[in-house]
């Protein structure tokens, strides 16, 4: 017997709960990640505010804190100024005290100063939200109690650990250690799943990384992303404006030569390029990796730290590693000069100070050294390059 003022059955309480839950996810998705850290799409006034709301209610977090240690995350992604990084701190860390370093970084002014410009600082925030950001949760606490009865207390436990675990722990954890890749971003960012639903859309991390300001984080046909399906509806609706969303890749077979267009698709997909390049490097080292047992074994290195290295950006690796790297690489001249043009083609986008004719000239140049390279994969590659329109 209930003593709160709704009375359900056992499955019903379970059901409100995972849906208390799911609009905190969604909150979180679209208001602090999607709207706030990244500006990708306006908001009305109506979901923002309620968001904010919601938010206080059910996590205490403060805007300015979630976005200013967001964007330093992506701005130090997986370097010890990375607020959470599972490659630096370790996995576990990052699962069991995920709250721990998000509180631990907020009380860093220098971040809250340099990149928590542009979140909300009227009067609800400045004397509701941010002075008095405990007193939303126990608010929740009385609201539960008085809805539910004791079974509440139970209810309003799991709405304050959900966040912390699934977003704190298995967003900034699993999506920074496991999973599937999409893109080869810059940094270790994994798809979780396909499916985007349990945390709205968010384990879809990869995609994230590879385009951090679109709005739509599902990018391959089978990919589904429930924060997008609800920022559509509130458009639809009016309470919403989307303003950028990943581009989509289009190639124009009839093309034989690198032009401007060219440039700016390559420049604009390039963790696309790199994850393609990527799969270029894994079968010619299939093929080698004969060649290269002795040197490799020699020189103490087995096969899958080998594969690692071959396929890590060379930056990320330490001076030894790119030492024995290279002279592994020494014993094939097929994986060798795949490696290298690899580290070639990646200036054409690093090379800030040059034209963009000069970048296209670069462009062409290498598409025609691939192409005259007599190695297949790099033939094939390069083909495919000269498509992108």
């Amino acid at each position: 017997m209930t003593l709160g003022l709704i009375d359900l059955p056992w499955w019903g309480y379970i059901a409100v709960t995972l849906g208390l839950t799911h609009i905190t996810i969604a909150s979180i998705t679209i208001f602090l990640h999607r709207h706030q850290a990244h500006r990708s799409l306006d908001l009305h006034p109506l979901p923002s505010h309620f968001f904010r709301f919601w938010l206080w209610l059910t996590t205490g977090m403060v805007t300015k804190e979630w976005t200013a240690i967001h964007r330093k995350h992506h701005a130090k992604c997986e370097t010890v100024d990375d607020p959470h990084s599972p490659q630096i701190v370790g996995i576990a860390k990052v699962l069991r005290e995920g709250s721990e370093l998000y509180r631990a970084e907020a009380k860093n002014m220098e971040t809250m100063e340099r990149y928590g410009h542009g979140t909300p600082d009227d009067w609800l925030e400045r004397n509701v939200y941010d002075k008095h950001s405990r007193k939303g949760v126990a608010l929740m606490l009385i609201i539960d109690v008085i809805l539910f009865g004791p079974i509440g207390l139970t209810i309003w436990a799991i709405q304050m650990a959900w966040a912390p675990i699934m977003a704190a722990g298995v967003i900034n954890g699993i999506g920074h250690y496991w999973g599937y890749r999409n893109f080869q971003a810059e940094d270790a960012s994994t798809n979780i799943v396909p499916w985007g639903i349990l945390i709205g859309g968010e384990e879809l991390h990869n995609n994230h990384h590879a385009y951090a300001t679109s709005a739509r984080l599902s990018n391959k046909w089978y990919e589904f992303d429930i924060g997008w399906m609800y920022i559509c509806i509130l458009q639809w609706m009016g309470l919403a404006q989307v303003k950028k969303v990943a581009p989509k890749l289009r190639l124009d077979a009839a093309k034989t030569e690198c032009d401007a267009d060219t440039l700016q698709a390559v420049i604009s997909h390039r963790y696309e390029v790199l994850a393609k390049y990527a799969q270029s490097l894994k079968q010619t080292l299939a093929k080698e990796v004969d060649h290269l047992k002795e040197a490799a074994t020699n020189l103490g290195v087995d096969r899958s730290t080998l594969k690692r290295w071959v396929l890590a950006d060379s930056k990320t690796l330490q001076e030894d590693e790119r030492a024995k790297l290279n002279l592994v690489l020494s014993k094939t001249s097929t994986l060798d000069k795949v490696y290298k043009m690899r580290e070639e083609l990646i200036t054409v986008w690093q090379r800030s100070t040059s034209s963009k004719d000069e970048l296209v000239k670069q462009l062409e140049d290498w598409c025609h050294r691939a192409e005259e390279s007599g190695i297949e994969v790099l033939q094939n590659f390069s083909r495919r390059l000269r498509c992108y329109a």
